[in-house]
């Protein structure tokens, strides 16, 4: 839902500044909260609708990544990525690894009963407090303009960008490519314990481990 109002709410805006943008987006998504909930989301982000999202601002020459999603300007890799979520996935990590190497599970037993995300889950829930304080996301409340990351672009020349969300963990300038080093990594380490370290792996009968999104733009 928050991803469906954040698209209608892009769709009609031509933002001059980035708080304007931020401000609509979070107006837009506060909108649709029923008001007696309104303090309770105060109290407790990890029950607030929530998105990440990349845009161009064309007018600008200015790409914003809001959260936790990537984009790649002429070859070159911009990210966002949350600030806990790296020390939580080699801990999940670890905690498979350990339960592999000792029998307790194999790999593909770890697709439909994850302890290692078991595990992290209360302190994953945790760190949400921090959601729009040290980190930014869109959530109906107020993004911080500092934890925006922006990438400029020199409006003299031609650029190819990608934006896309963290499902590609090896992004490249092609959806073909991205692909395919998608499905090369799913098929080295799909419960993202070795190569590609996560907060999840691959469930039973999913295609890929995480949502994805991918859009390149030629100008």
């Amino acid at each position: 839902m928050a991803a469906k109002i954040i698209s209608r709410t892009l769709s009609s805006a031509e933002p001059k500044s980035l708080t304007q943008l931020l401000d609509s987006l979070a107006r837009a998504i506060r909108a649709y909260y029923p008001a007696p909930l309104i303090p309770m989301l105060q109290t407790y982000p990890e029950l607030r609708m929530t998105a990440s999202v990349a845009v161009y601002i064309y007018s600008l020459h200015e790409v914003w990544l809001i959260g936790d999603c990537q984009c790649m300007i002429d070859g070159q890799l911009y990210d966002n990525p949350k600030p806990y979520e790296d020390v939580l996935a080699h801990r999940r990590a670890a905690i498979c690894r350990e339960m592999i190497d000792s029998g307790k599970l194999t790999i593909d037993q770890l697709s439909s009963h994850d302890p290692g995300r078991e595990a992290i889950i209360a302190d994953m829930k945790r760190a949400m407090q921090g959601q729009n304080a040290s980190y930014a996301v869109i959530d109906g409340f107020a993004t911080p303009r500092d934890k925006v990351r922006i990438a400029k672009l020199d409006p003299s020349q031609p650029h190819d960008i990608v934006l896309a969300t963290d499902g590609y963990p090896d992004l490249r300038s092609s959806l073909e490519e991205s692909e395919q080093r998608l499905e090369k990594l799913i098929s080295d380490d799909p419960q993202c314990i070795y190569q590609c370290v996560a907060t999840k792996g691959m469930k039973r009968g999913a295609r890929s481990f995480d949502d994805r999104s991918f859009l390149r733009i030629k100008n």
